[in-house]
């Protein structure tokens, strides 16, 4: 499902990435770890496009995302990837269900159709009793579970997370560490998660340590 082959990235004089490799099938559940420093997020953006490789190919679904310009970029992003981050990201002025809706409604789906899906997946993370709360009023847990519906909405085949469970209690990442692999179940996607906690890296159907700017 992704190919990356040869994936170079530098910030300046700073060499982050060093000729990457890596392939990750549909319906696996990938970790990457490694110290700070070593790459990790840096590959996650660049497998997601939030940014691009100076150099190497970048293959998703056998399209190559490296030649896609901006617009079809963020298009085929939208359609195809959810993100989840260590910071939730919600809107505060949003209540749960509008922060939900937003990529659909990017996406062109009709209000009242994103609103039904969004409420169904809030109902399946367990906040039926929370829809029309705004961020505020939420748990940390129960804000990242929010971003997971947002992740969700457009039915991408690949989740990307960046440190789901940094700012959660171990009861909480527990249960969002389980929840991936329920999703898994339930819509075979793919995930890739970079994170410190070992728990969640053992976890996964394999583990990749990187360690300056490459895969060891």
């Amino acid at each position: 499902m992704i190919k990356a082959t040869n994936i170079y990235k530098s910030y300046g004089t700073l060499n982050v990435l060093k000729g990457v490799s890596l392939t990750i099938n549909k319906g696996e559940i990938i970790s990457i770890v490694g110290a700070s420093g070593a790459g990790k997020t840096t590959l996650l953006h660049i497998l997601g496009t939030l940014d691009k490789a100076d150099s190497g190919i970048m293959e998703m679904n056998n399209i190559n995302t490296s030649t896609l310009g901006d617009k079809k970029l963020a298009k085929f992003r939208n359609k195809n990837i959810g993100f989840v981050f260590q910071f939730h990201h919600l809107l505060p002025e949003f209540t749960a269900l509008e922060n939900v809706c937003f990529p659909a409604f990017i996406a062109g789906v009709s209000k009242l159709e994103a609103e039904k899906k969004a409420t169904e997946l809030l109902v399946f993370l367990g906040l039926r009793e929370r829809v029309n709360y705004k961020p505020l009023e939420l748990s940390g847990g129960e804000q990242q579970r929010v971003a997971v519906a947002r992740a969700l909405i457009n039915n991408p085949s690949m989740i990307l997370a960046d440190e789901p469970s940094g700012n959660l209690d171990s009861t909480t990442a527990k249960g969002l560490h389980q929840l991936f692999f329920t999703l898994r179940e339930k819509f075979n996607q793919t995930f890739v998660i970079v994170t410190h906690n070992e728990e969640l890296a053992n976890m996964a159907d394999r583990k990749l340590t990187m360690r300056d700017g490459n895969i060891v």
